[in-house]
Formats: C-alpha cells, structure tokens, sequence
C-alpha cells in the first residue's frame, strides 16, 4: 500500500511541486497551507510521515509538530528556508526526525523521505522484527515501544532508532560512524554530534543518573555499548 504523506506549507507552489513529486513517485498525498488546517487533516487521515514546514502564518511549525505529536507519532521531516542552528536543533529536540533547507534537490528529499520511514518501521517493504529483550529493557519494533520495568518510555523516532541499533548488538561495542549509518542515513557522514546528543536524550529517559551512565555505556574513541541490567 502507498504511504502516505503530509506535505504543510503556505507556498502554493512549493505543494504542488511536492506533491508532484512525490505522487511520481509512489506515495499518496494530503496537501494543507496553515498549520490549523494540517491538525484538522492528521486526525482524520492519519499520514505515515509529514512535510512540515517552519515558517506558517499563524501556528508555526514548531508548534504544530507539538499537536502532532498528540495525534500519532508518525515521523515528521521539518521543511524550511531558515538555516538558523537553534530552528533545527530545537525541531530536533521536539521530535523532528529530520531537517531540509529550501533549496533542495528532489532526490535527496525523496531519499531523506524514504530513511526516515524505514528507520520508522513504516517504508512497507520490512518484515516485522521480534521484539529485543536486554535486561529490564524491553523495545518492541514491530509495536514501536520501549518499556523499562514494565513502565513505557516515550521516545521520539529517531531516539527509538537509535536504541534499535544499540539493543542489536547489546553487550558489544557500536561505532559512532556505525550509528550514523544505521540510524541517520550515509548523508550523515560525520556529523558525530547528531549521535552525541540523541545518546544524552536516551540517557535522560533511561538512565538514574545519566552523568554517570550504567546503561548506555560511552567507550572512549570508539563509540557506544548498551548493557544489560537487571
């Protein structure tokens, strides 16, 4: 079945260049110009992924991903000409998935689009996976839940990648390149920091003390490893 995406963004034109684009593609297509009018549109068609744009009259995206996020956690793409460090690391921290700046090449849109639904568990061309019991942490990829001690843990898509990747190979050592492959894609390559900070929001979530890790595990120069523990 197409996926479907969201694509919300008051250019008029920049839609129908997407949404062109992106029916050529193989997926299904909602369109909407103002935030408001995005909500209204999630809740009664749920999409697999949005194309969100920062920039919105009224209800800006950032916001608007907050209300998403009430809605269903399907992944989210922030769609923007501003180039500002704090707008993409903000989005991110809310629970973006993944940022694009206007200008931009179809290909490499249709390619972020296409990682983040697979990293989702949502690009429909996966058999489901069994869900990874390491201790007390159990993550489910096929449901798309973690539970720590039997409590649930909310975690942002790309976090929940992220610890996949880590539970894979609990016990044993995970590069940091490794990582960025698995979870953020080959464009990545490099940008160590995206890892870095995704593994202090995990530590947050599932750490007692996440100055002093016992779970997520940093091995120095090499990269990461998730330990079990009862």
């Amino acid at each position: 079945m197409s996926r479907h995406v969201l694509i919300v963004d008051d250019d008029a034109l920049m839609r129908r260049s997407l949404a062109f684009s992106l029916e050529q593609a193989g997926y299904r297509v909602s369109t909407a110009e103002s935030a408001e009018d995005a909500i209204a549109l999630a809740k009664r068609d749920r999409p697999d992924l949005a194309l969100l744009d920062i920039g919105l009259p009224g209800m800006d995206g950032l916001e608007a991903l907050k209300s998403f996020r009430m809605i269903a956690d399907f992944p989210i793409i922030f769609v923007s000409a501003r180039r500002r460090e704090l707008d993409q690391v903000l989005g991110l921290e809310l629970g973006g998935d993944d940022y694009i700046t206007k200008p931009f090449d179809t290909d490499v849109l249709l390619a972020r689009i296409k990682a983040v639904l697979r990293r989702s568990g949502r690009g429909g061309d996966q058999p489901p996976e069994t869900p990874l019991a390491v201790g007390d942490l159990l993550i489910d990829p096929a449901a798309h839940t973690v539970t720590l001690a039997g409590r649930p843990v909310e975690l942002t898509p790309r976090e929940f990648g992220l610890l996949h990747a880590l539970a894979l190979d609990a016990g044993r050592v995970v590069s940091v390149d490794d990582l960025l492959a698995r979870v953020w894609g080959a464009e990545y390559a490099g940008e160590s920091q995206a890892v870095y900070v995704h593994i202090r929001w995990l530590r947050e979530k599932l750490e007692d003390d996440p100055d002093s890790p016992r779970r997520i595990v940093t091995v120095r120069g090499v990269g990461y490893r998730l330990q079990h523990l009862d």
